[in-house]
């Protein structure tokens, strides 16, 4: 398949009551203490609902758009093919995906089922008896351990077993970690009025995990970043974060954390020199809606936001700085992006209005969409990618969607002067 040059998307503007439009948190109204297939279902259909018939807010036009990466001055193409489609529960949303591995976590509303990547066969299925503990929000991986936030304010932690069965370890915070707080007052903070809890504790549903050395770092609706040690489990900081409730949060390897939340701003957290707590260090506002998603490039110079307003903004590193300036928008969506990721030169993004692009990043921060890929009949709600380690370069991608369904694509870049694209469709599905 030869490249497909950017499609443009018009929408008109639509005031909304509310003053986050299309915040995840009020799109999201199903219960955290009690979660049936039933209603689970009735959710899922409702937010895809709210998702797709709602016009997103006018993509940010005073930045200038960074696809100036003309494809037809690239002698390159792409080929990708979705390779297998399952549906692990009928009707109940993809939450969220990780990989790990030969393996594949994808969940669905309060159940983790795991794929082994070669041949996409079940190998285990977890939390299913606990519908209390809410939907999955987000699977991450330390010390050996496999870290799930749920909706009902808590983080589990399981361990795989020999059998590849998974088994639970613990919930955070733990039963340790509370007796040595729960004595003294001033370890207790108010969430709302009246109601005071520990501060190890998250008071809303978590929604997002990131770790980098040994550290793993949690965000939630409560509007709060939470840092835990992967060796013991314990809770070592909480900061209040933003205004309002967080979405999403990307760690680099430098440790500099970054948040985005449904109060529209982006926030840059590090360690000063010689501090134990992470501090401030920039407020990143540009977007005109709620922030949904975040990813990192490779080298953490790079960070790609996605947002309700149907643009992908990209920020890089400013000289002699610790934080980023935004440098342009990636347009194209039609719909409020949901997720991104990114894996070498390329970046995931995945929309509401139920496409997955394909952005290649070149020289000069100039970019190209390569290629859609279409399929899901409902919002695409999460990603996960990897790069192959076969020689031909393939990355697989697994698209998650509010339709249930699990896509999984081959994406290729080659030279047409090289290789037939016969013979790289057979690589592919290989």
């Amino acid at each position: 398949m030869r490249l497909r040059s950017w499609l443009s998307g018009s929408c008109s503007t639509t005031n909304h009551d509310s003053t986050v439009p299309f915040s995840m948190k009020h799109l999201e109204t199903t219960s955290s203490t009690d979660i049936s297939t039933t209603t689970a279902s009735s959710s899922a259909s409702s937010i895809a609902t709210s998702l797709q018939s709602s016009v997103s807010l006018l993509s940010l036009p005073s930045l200038p758009s960074l696809q100036n990466l003309p494809p037809e001055t690239l002698d390159l193409s792409v080929s990708h093919l979705c390779v297998a489609s399952l549906n692990p529960r009928a009707k109940l949303p993809i939450t969220c995906l990780a990989v790990h591995g030969y393996f594949l976590y994808a969940a669905s509303a309060n159940e983790v089922r795991v794929y082994e990547r070669k041949t996409w066969t079940l190998l285990d299925t977890f939390n299913s008896e606990d519908s209390s503990s809410g939907s999955v929000k987000a699977v991450s991986f330390c010390e050996g351990k496999v870290f799930t936030a749920h909706q009902d304010c808590k983080i589990r932690v399981w361990q795989m077993m020999e059998t590849q069965r998974h088994k639970l370890l613990a919930t955070l915070p733990t039963v340790n970690d509370r007796l040595r707080s729960f004595l003294l007052p001033k370890n207790y903070v108010s969430v709302r009025r009246h109601v005071k809890r520990l501060w190890i504790e998250h008071a809303d549903a978590v929604t997002g995990q990131a770790v980098n050395n040994g550290l793993i770092y949690s965000v939630s609706w409560d509007k709060s970043l939470k840092v835990w040690r992967g060796s013991d489990l314990r809770c070592l900081e909480s900061v209040k974060a933003h205004e309002d409730a967080i979405n999403t949060v990307a760690v680099s390897a430098d440790g500099t954390v970054y948040t985005g939340s449904a109060d529209n701003r982006i926030r840059v957290w590090a360690k000063p020199l010689g501090e134990k707590r992470h501090a401030l260090i920039a407020t990143l506002e540009k977007h005109k809606s709620a922030v949904n998603t975040l990813a990192l490039s490779d080298d953490g110079s790079v960070l790609f936001s996605g947002s309700c307003d149907r643009s992908i903004l990209v920020w890089e590193r400013e000289d002699r700085a610790n934080h980023m300036a935004v440098t342009g928008a990636l347009r194209g969506h039609k719909n409020a992006i949901l997720c991104l990721i990114n894996v070498t030169d390329l970046l995931f993004s995945g929309s509401a209005d139920r496409t997955v692009r394909v952005w290649l990043r070149g020289q000069e921060g100039r970019y190209c969409c390569l290629s859609v890929l279409e399929g899901h009949q409902k919002p695409v709600k999460s990603l996960a990618a990897v790069a192959e380690d076969e020689p031909n370069g393939v990355v697989s991608v697994v698209s998650g969607g509010l339709d249930g369904e699990l896509r999984v694509w081959r994406v290729l870049k080659w030279r047409p002067n090289c290789t037939s694209p016969d013979n790289l469709k057979m690589e592919i599905v290989k």
